[in-house]
């Protein structure tokens, strides 16, 4: 292993999410990649402070003046040639177009009809609803449900700037959890899959006129899936903080399935590509394992709750769950990156009121 530079720290083994016992926020000489002075700032006693223009030759201030300009004029003609209203209107259209079940009066694709109106009639549940794969006519939960976490999750950060998208948007998030609830309604089970994949992709019709299998999948305590469960209360979690105040009690029932359906696969833990994979393999595996949605499910349900449980299954199943994991994508079946940006957030705002609270 080549040795690193003198001038840099080599980075301790383990990886911590929250507080250390050293002082907050830590010495920037203290970092594993100090910074050095560059076009872009410099540090001075552990600030970091803007190069001005008035510390540049004269020649330096008029090229930077020329690339700020450039920038402003790159800037102003990318706006300019797109419209991103118009991109996230369709965005948020596209999923109405994957609407499964009785469509409500104010749908917008009119050219879709209620469809699947018998699904999961064979094993006596109402599982309607929720939106199928692709261009396909299944519905695979696990997909769905990050599918759902993702939404939640951009109109957490974003909601504010979406403007007459974010009644849509809701919407979205809101015909989803509809179905994750009634997937989840008995304890101890989780319907994850309506459809036969097999026969469904060997037939393409329209979901109001297919002739398919609605053959419908679960696990349970002796068939596991941690993945697919953790994702579901992943999306069960986020998504009651989206409609905290704007429908409590709803919000309120999304919180408590989702903390029960994380109980259920927390306890009975393995891959539900492992006790369904004729069914879901080689479409949606878990070839990440369920770890990952293990840790995304508490630091949604920490998020949510703001219970300290939460906090501390993460810290203490750090090591168990692979939470260190190198970082390589960011999707339905590997959570890492996500984890992180959202443990990091809460990590900044913990770290900082522990640190207020000490001063004072």
């Amino acid at each position: 292993m080549p040795s690193l530079p003198q001038n840099v720290k080599k980075p301790t083994e383990s990886r911590h999410f929250f507080c250390p016992k050293s002082s907050f926020p830590p010495r920037l000489e203290d970092s594993p990649c100090p910074l050095s002075s560059s076009i872009y700032g410099h540090i001075t006693h552990n600030s970091l402070t803007p190069i001005s223009v008035a510390r540049l030759s004269p020649a330096g201030a008029t090229a930077m003046s020329s690339f700020r300009a450039a920038v402003f004029l790159l800037l102003l003609a990318v706006a300019s040639a797109h419209d991103y209203h118009d991109a996230l209107r369709k965005s948020i259209l596209f999923f109405e177009g994957q609407r499964s079940g009785k469509l409500p009066p104010d749908q917008r694709v009119k050219w879709r009809r209620d469809s699947a109106l018998r699904d999961g009639s064979t094993v006596g549940r109402d599982l309607t609803g929720g939106y199928y794969d692709a261009g396909d006519n299944i519905k695979f939960g696990f997909p769905m449900a990050f599918t759902t976490t993702l939404l939640s999750w951009s109109i957490i950060d974003f909601g504010r700037t979406m403007g007459p998208e974010l009644k849509n948007a809701v919407k979205a998030v809101r015909w989803a959890t509809d179905y994750l609830l009634k997937v989840t309604v008995d304890p101890g089970v989780v319907y994850v899959q309506v459809g036969d994949a097999f026969s469904d992709h060997n037939c393409w019709e329209r979901p109001e006129d297919m002739d398919t299998l609605r053959t419908v999948y679960k696990i349970d305590r002796d068939h596991p899936g941690s993945d697919v469960a953790g994702e579901t209360a992943a999306a069960l979690a986020a998504a009651s903080i989206v409609f905290r105040s704007r429908d409590p009690s709803y919000s309120a029932l999304l919180l408590n399935r989702a903390v029960r359906v994380f109980e259920f696969a927390d306890t009975h833990r393995g891959a539900y590509s492992s006790s369904l994979h004729a069914a879901v393999c080689p479409f949606y595996c878990d070839v990440n394992g369920y770890q990952d949605e293990l840790l995304w499910g508490a630091a949604w349900l920490h998020k949510a709750s703001r219970r300290r449980v939460y906090r501390e299954y993460i810290i203490k199943n750090e090591v168990v769950l692979h939470a260190g994991d190198t970082i390589n994508e960011f999707g339905w079946d590997n959570k890492h990156a996500g984890i992180n940006v959202l443990i990091s957030k809460v990590l900044t705002l913990f770290c900082l009121l522990t640190t207020l609270h000490a001063a004072g």
